[in-house]
């Protein structure tokens, strides 16, 4: 399979990019280098240094590809206002003219990197009025130390439940909101295109390569930081926030089996799926797993209005339609990760 890979040097890029040589596929590799992501680093070799954002101008290197796998994004929350206008750039813009440059070249197959932040808050039920959908935190809740989303109808606390790809979108950051007009317009162009897209939606990716102290940044990489400083991590609100941790290795094999299925989908719709662990982790687990036998973890009480507070996602369809379950759970994922080699 001939596969042109946007993003290709980035961490979860490079991932895609050994699982893809792996299994012998031929790889056209397209990176933009911007310096929040990778530093002062050069390319690797056999890169092609281009703009998604200008990809009407090398169209050529389209023509005879299988499948395009658009990694690329600008990541984090954006959390000023001034943000918008770069992540409606590199994230929507790009993935628009992308697809109508693949669409000049005659090809119709894609494979989206979305991400968990599309969902907003998590799924959530009280044990008295069954199912709810909270609404965003107040800050005076959470400055009172009170994380917990309320029922809306007896303001008890809520009790997670697991995410599946039929949950109702609510982006609450700018990062997400970029995230879901990626889906739709690639939504849009199988439509009127006839092409397939598989949309993986990712949750938290950890793992070898992990960008450190930037914005690309995830929380484990960020505690591994502090413990490289000597320093406790810091846990923000009370610690108890559920997530998934996927191993950036299974993020890879979902590319592949997500490739696999793009090429026999129907065509004209877009499919999402979750690609988690399928098992549940609290972020206070996380430092602690992290940390290891370094200082103690510090739960700081802190919190980010652009956060949810929990979500924890099912694995069931894309085990059942992608053939792809994680190979590495957490426990085993963040052991290792204390010793794995993060990028400078």
């Amino acid at each position: 399979m001939r596969v042109l890979l946007t993003g290709s040097a980035g961490f979860i890029g490079s991932a895609v990019e050994r699982a893809l040589v792996h299994r012998g596929d031929e790889v056209v590799r397209v990176d933009l280098m911007i310096e929040a992501a990778h530093g002062a680093g050069e390319a690797p070799p056999g890169t092609h240094v281009l703009d998604v954002r200008d990809a009407g101008s090398w169209v050529d290197l389209l023509r005879g590809v299988d499948v395009v796998c658009h990694q690329a994004a600008l990541v984090g929350l954006g959390a000023r206002v001034a943000d918008l206008p770069s992540y409606a750039s590199h994230n929507d813009l790009a993935t628009a003219t992308l697809m109508a440059a693949m669409h000049e070249a005659g090809v119709d197959r894609l494979v989206l990197a979305s991400s968990m932040v599309v969902y907003g808050e998590g799924r959530y039920a009280c044990s008295t009025h069954g199912p709810q959908l909270p609404g965003a935190r107040r800050p005076e809740d959470l400055d009172a130390g009170h994380f917990d989303n309320p029922c809306p109808v007896c303001a008890e606390p809520l009790t997670w439940i697991l995410v599946d790809e039929d949950a109702h979108l609510d982006p609450r950051s700018v990062y997400a909101a970029s995230k879901v007009a990626q889906e739709h317009y690639a939504a849009a162009w199988a439509r009127q295109t006839g092409g397939s897209v598989v949309a993986l939606r990712y949750h938290n990716v950890y793992g070898p390569g992990m960008p450190r102290d930037t914005p690309y940044s995830g929380v484990a990489a960020m505690f591994r930081s502090a413990v490289e400083r000597g320093e406790a991590p810091r846990v923000f609100e009370d610690g108890a926030q559920m997530r998934d941790f996927v191993h950036v290795d299974d993020v890879g094999r979902a590319n592949l089996h997500a490739m696999t299925a793009v090429q026999e989908a129907h065509p004209g719709r877009l499919a999402a799926y979750n690609v988690c662990s399928g098992i549940p982790v609290s972020i206070g687990e996380v430092a602690e797993a992290v940390a290891g036998a370094g200082p103690t973890p510090v739960v700081t009480g802190e919190y980010r209005l652009g956060d949810v507070r929990h979500i924890v996602a099912s694995p069931q369809r894309a085990e059942r339609w992608l053939g792809f379950r994680a190979q590495i759970g957490p426990e085993e994922g963040l052991a290792r990760f204390r010793t794995d080699r993060l990028r400078a």
